[in-house]
């Protein structure tokens, strides 16, 4: 246990440089979803609000929040990518070293990215009028859905990055992390989609995640989507670690 701790705080601590001085990933996981939130709240938020009845800024927020998650994870794909192919996690195979520090170092390095990001993100959102009604608590639970989603789409990214090395796979996975976007609670309420595609919607990760955050900061029910969340989180995670 004592060298797995070590070595885990060395290996997160050499991730966390590598995201640093890594312009890609910053650009992804900060800049672009800063700039999509400043722009939903310009050209949609009216049309939200108009919609909803509510600030759209209290969907919006929570989507960009989870979006960025996403986002810097697929980033952080091209680093796993580049460090199989040169042979960097070759050399950690044959070394004398925990076999899982590795991994608990790339999560934990993953989890205080998600934090900054959604400390960003947030810090944004209030600057736009988005603020919390629900109390300190209902904040803090706030704070921690976006890195439990975060945890569970880069255990995905790690696992597509190992078994298949591949750079459109960059792409594909974008691909699909904009359709659960476009198709989500995020932009407009449930029922303003067609009845066909309403049981995805509804039940799709990035959905009952956004209705968990929209919960525990304008009120709303929490603790079913909260439940979901963590069901997608944990089976998700399950099935990569396996």
């Amino acid at each position: 246990l004592r060298h797995l701790m070590f070595q885990t705080r060395v290996l997160t601590k050499r991730l966390l440089i590598r995201l640093v001085r890594n312009p890609i990933t910053i650009v992804h996981a900060l800049l672009l979803p800063v700039g999509f939130l400043l722009t939903l709240n310009v050209v949609l938020g009216d049309s939200i609000t108009a919609a909803t009845g509510e600030d759209g800024l209290y969907r919006s927020v929570p989507l960009v929040a989870l979006l960025a998650a996403m986002s810097g994870s697929t980033a952080g794909m091209v680093g796993i990518t580049a460090e199989r192919l040169d042979g960097f996690l070759a050399r950690l195979w044959v070394v004398p070293m925990h076999r899982g520090a590795g991994l608990l170092a790339r999560l934990a390095a993953e989890v205080i990215r998600l934090f900054g990001t959604t400390l960003v993100i947030l810090g944004t959102g209030i600057i736009l009028g988005f603020r919390f009604h629900r109390g300190v608590a209902g904040a803090l639970l706030w704070l921690t859905v976006p890195v439990i989603f975060g945890v569970a789409f880069s255990a995905v990214v790690t696992m597509v990055a190992l078994y298949w090395p591949r750079a459109v796979l960059v792409e594909a996975i974008q691909i699909v992390g904009l359709m659960l976007t476009f198709f989500s609670t995020g932009l407009v309420p449930l029922v303003k989609y067609p009845d066909w595609v309403q049981p995805f919607v509804r039940y799709q990760p990035m959905s009952v995640a956004v209705d968990t955050m929209r919960g525990l900061s304008v009120g709303g029910p929490a603790l079913m989507p909260m439940l979901g969340t963590l069901a997608w989180s944990a089976g998700i995670l399950a099935v990569c670690l396996w």
